[in-house]
């Protein structure tokens, strides 16, 4: 089976953390299998405040995000593609008709953006706590408690037991319950019982599966963190006592502004009430006693995964193994199929554009899951596999990838794929994805027997939109199902504007 080769780590890896209240940026250095923090930056964009009930973002906030991209392009304008993951998360999930942002957001750091599920946002959230606390044998909680969403995980060393993402954000949560700072016992009580409804249902899980210790991540548990030293400074972590104090000092001050906490600046401030919220329920629903601040968070977790792809722990493969063993996916036909594939888009990379290295892994991983459809239903099992892997939670993939992936699985036979449909993704495979489907077309076409047989060898060429296809001797004529199939291929491609010419040379 076709893979790409295990390459040396850079020297230096950066992440961007496109949260829903602040952006940030590490840099870090890699040597001797650790990573060293060279550079940090961050900035509090509160993109989850700019927008509406229809999830259309403010002007304003759009361009005070890109302002600062702007500014953390100007600092990864040196590195170089693939040693960068830029990650979005729940506001620009939110976000509606955000193509020409991610367009402007993209030129202005130099680097593409993900959009990744709240799943995987937990994922990479445990990823990063997990590696810098020390190895032990304890399972742990980690709460991280963003802009638009609360993430719960308990794992054990570095792997995740359980993952929720949540709907709770502080600046969502301070926004809907605490307009304009205003801060009341009875504004903090609405707003907890609507925390409340939203964790509650995690209650039995959670607590069945137990952890021994309880860490949370990022700015707004490190926040309340400090407040319950400056109350109390010998308090070694956040408790049930510490929190009641802070909510009393909260209340007491009646505008978020008007906080006394010193360690606040005035842009947390405002987002205060809404974290201290979630918390409080998240110790209350889940009965905790006691809770440190962690220094890892998501974008730690994001070099990390970073370092996976290049020594082959690439979490996208673990998860396209785990898809294949789930929908027993034939491995045989698949890797007939995936070295066909690869070997054909070898062939025509350059003539088509196409030696982003994104490209054959794309192909490879639609390769090998273009059949999980045949264990729902062998009728139309190629809109069933489509579906499945627009959907399923993929550890390791951000959802534009799902979804490419999704349009090469569906579209891999009978009709091509309509424009429009093509259209959804962003670029530059809204242009692309057409001819990696057209590859996976003709790979999959030349394994329909299912044999064995080693194919002869092939020869593809490609200029603009017209493909040949070359045959040794007389093999089509001793496989008339083949040729019959490319007959008809010929035909379907041609609806989408492409010509195929196939061809017998001599041996």
């Amino acid at each position: 089976m076709a893979r790409l080769a295990a390459r040396g780590v850079p020297d230096v890896l950066a992440a961007v953390d496109l949260g829903s209240n602040s952006f940030h940026l590490v840099v870090a250095r890699y040597s001797h299998g650790q990573l060293t923090v060279i550079d940090r930056m961050r900035e509090m964009v509160q993109l989850g405040a700019g927008l509406d009930a229809e999830g259309r973002l403010d002007r304003e906030v759009a361009n005070r995000a890109l302002a600062c991209l702007e500014r953390f392009g100007q600092r990864l304008r040196d590195m170089r593609p693939g040693r960068v993951r830029v990650v979005g998360t729940n506001a620009l999930r939110r976000a509606h008709q955000k193509r020409q942002f991610l367009q402007r957001a993209r030129t202005a750091l130099g680097h593409p953006i993900e959009i990744v599920s709240g799943m995987e946002e937990a994922r990479l959230i445990y990823s990063g706590v997990a590696h810098t606390l020390p190895r032990d044998a304890e399972r742990r909680l980690v709460i991280d408690i963003g802009g638009g969403s609360t993430e719960l995980i308990i794992g054990e060393g570095f792997a995740p037991l359980e993952l929720e993402s949540t709907q709770l954000g502080c600046v969502s949560l301070s926004r809907e319950f605490f307009a304009g700072g205003r801060v009341s016992s009875k504004r903090m009580a609405r707003a907890r019982v609507a925390c409340r409804l939203e964790i509650e249902p995690l209650q039995t899980k959670f607590r069945r599966r137990g952890w021994d210790q309880a860490v949370g991540s990022s700015g707004t548990v490190r926040s309340i963190s400090d407040a319950i030293r400056e109350l109390d400074p010998a308090a070694t972590a956040i408790t049930p006592e510490g929190l009641e104090a802070v909510l009393d000092v909260t209340v007491a001050a009646g505008q978020a502004r008007d906080l006394p906490f010193t360690t606040l600046t005035d842009e947390r401030k405002q987002v205060f009430p809404g974290g201290l919220a979630i918390l409080a329920e998240v110790f209350e629903v889940l009965g905790l006693e006691r809770l440190r601040a962690a220094d890892g968070a998501m974008r730690e977790g994001l070099l990390y995964d970073l370092i996976g792809r290049f020594t082959n722990e690439d979490a996208r493969d673990r998860s396209v193994r785990g898809m294949q063993a789930r929908y027993h996916v034939e491995m045989a036909q698949a890797e007939r199929v995936e070295r066909t594939a690869v070997a054909l888009l070898g062939q025509i990379a350059a003539a088509w554009a196409l030696e982003d290295p994104l490209a054959e892994q794309v192909l490879s991983w639609a390769a090998r899951l273009h059949e999980i459809g045949l264990d729902v239903s062998h009728s139309k099992y190629h809109q069933h596999s489509a579906y499945l892997l627009e959907n399923a939670d993929m550890a390791g993939f951000p959802r534009e990838e799902q979804r490419l992936l999704a349009r090469l699985v569906g579209s891999h036979r009978r009709k091509m794929p309509t424009a429009e449909l093509l259209e959804q993704l962003l670029p530059p495979w809204d242009k692309s994805a057409v001819l990696l489907i057209v590859v996976l077309r003709l790979a999959v076409l030349l394994h329909r027997s299912r044999s064995d047989a080693r194919l002869p060898e092939v020869q593809l060429t490609a200029k603009g939109r017209t493909l040949e296809l070359r045959f040794p001797g007389r093999w089509l004529k001793d496989h008339p199902l083949t040729a019959a199939d490319l007959t008809q291929e010929i035909a379907l491609l041609r609806a989408a504007d492409f010509r195929l010419r196939v061809f017998s040379r001599r041996a």
